[in-house]
């Protein structure tokens, strides 16, 4: 009994290492013209991974700058894109500091909106270069949308359409407004942990902005403010340990670059207002809202919706989802960037 003991705590510890230490890949995809790659490559000096896959390389390149800053989706996404795969070139970024990209090695100081802004240009060009193209149709996420509006505004030449999802409108006016959602909430269930919590942190701008904000997001999690149909920490957790893309390291990698992502970049939107500084953009603009998403509130993306002047723009609304619509309604949202190519291609 003691030796198949031993042997048991030995056959688990080496499939733990194997599965620590697999390298990275993705399963090819059918095709003589496709592309199915893991890369890393350079951008603002640092090494940054991002996966490629599509059916046909003549596809247009389709980039999707993932939220937090530092939730990637390269462990997951496979699951919810394979539709865009036979459409687009598609393109996942684990973004600096984040998953793959995480490294202790990584300055502080780096960690900033210029920095991001510049390596997003960088990987644009680096795509246009490798598959011959002159634009790509840029997705944004939550912060990845914060990120995609300055680089559409900076770089329009190089976006042939944005695609917002939970979009960022205003730093403190979406705090307040998701915390007084959690608030209403938490009365309503005469929730008094919620309460006794809320009333600790008090009304934004918070004093210990990760804290904080962390506390809230909670019961945000708890009321249906975030997620509704999907668990995306989940399909991380399992992405981990079971897709091929990422590694047990990678796992690790999620969790330390989630840390320091939160604890350089979070709050440094609070002077963030949209409406004012970028009243108008250059390109095509869609805006993906969650009926419930009040992590980044659907009624200040309806605001902007209806000031921002573009030379195509529309709102679509998912009546199902909170702040995760591209994948708590994936096959809504997949139909809706193949039409946004089509349309764009013919100039409607």
């Amino acid at each position: 009994m003691k030796l198949l003991r031993k042997t048991v705590i030995v056959v688990l510890m080496i499939s733990i290492l194997i599965i620590l230490l697999l390298p990275n890949r993705t399963p090819k995809i059918e095709g003589e013209n496709s592309v199915a790659i893991i890369e890393k490559i350079k951008l603002g000096g640092l090494e940054q991974a991002i996966l490629v896959r599509g059916k046909d390389i003549s596809n247009p390149v389709l980039l999707f700058l993932h939220g937090g800053p530092g939730y990637p989706q390269i462990s997951f996404a496979r699951k919810y894109e394979k539709k865009l795969e036979n459409n687009f070139v598609v393109v996942n970024w684990d973004q600096r500091g984040s998953g793959m990209s995480y490294s202790s090695n990584i300055p502080k100081e780096s960690m900033n909106r210029d920095q991001f802004i510049e390596d997003t240009k960088e990987l644009i060009d680096y795509l246009c270069e490798k598959y011959e193209k002159e634009k790509i149709y840029l997705v944004g996420h939550s912060w990845g949308t914060e990120l995609g509006l300055y680089v559409v505004d900076k770089y329009p030449e190089k976006v042939a359409a944005f695609i917002s999802i939970g979009q960022v409108v205003n730093g403190i006016e979406s705090e307040v407004i998701s915390y007084d959602y959690v608030l209403e909430m938490a009365n309503k269930n005469k929730d008094q942990k919620a309460l006794d919590d809320l009333m600790r942190i008090g009304e934004p701008p918070y004093k210990n902005t990760v804290n904080d904000t962390a506390a809230q997001r909670k019961w945000l999690s708890k009321y249906g403010g975030v997620e509704r149909k999907v668990d995306t920490l989940r399909d991380i957790i399992l992405g981990s340990i079971f897709s091929s893309e990422y590694t047990g390291i990678d796992g690790i990698k999620f969790t330390l670059g989630n840390k320091f992502s939160a604890d350089t970049m979070w709050g440094h939107n609070k002077d963030l207002d949209f409406i004012r500084d970028i009243p108008e953009v250059k390109v095509p603009i869609y805006f993906c809202a969650g009926r419930y998403d009040y992590n980044t509130p659907s009624v200040l993306i309806e605001e902007y919706y209806n000031e921002i002047i573009a030379p195509k723009k529309e709102l679509i609304w998912f009546e199902e989802s909170a702040h995760f619509p591209n994948f708590e309604e994936y096959e809504k949202f997949n139909e809706l960037v193949i039409r946004i190519k089509d349309e764009t291609e013919k100039g409607n």
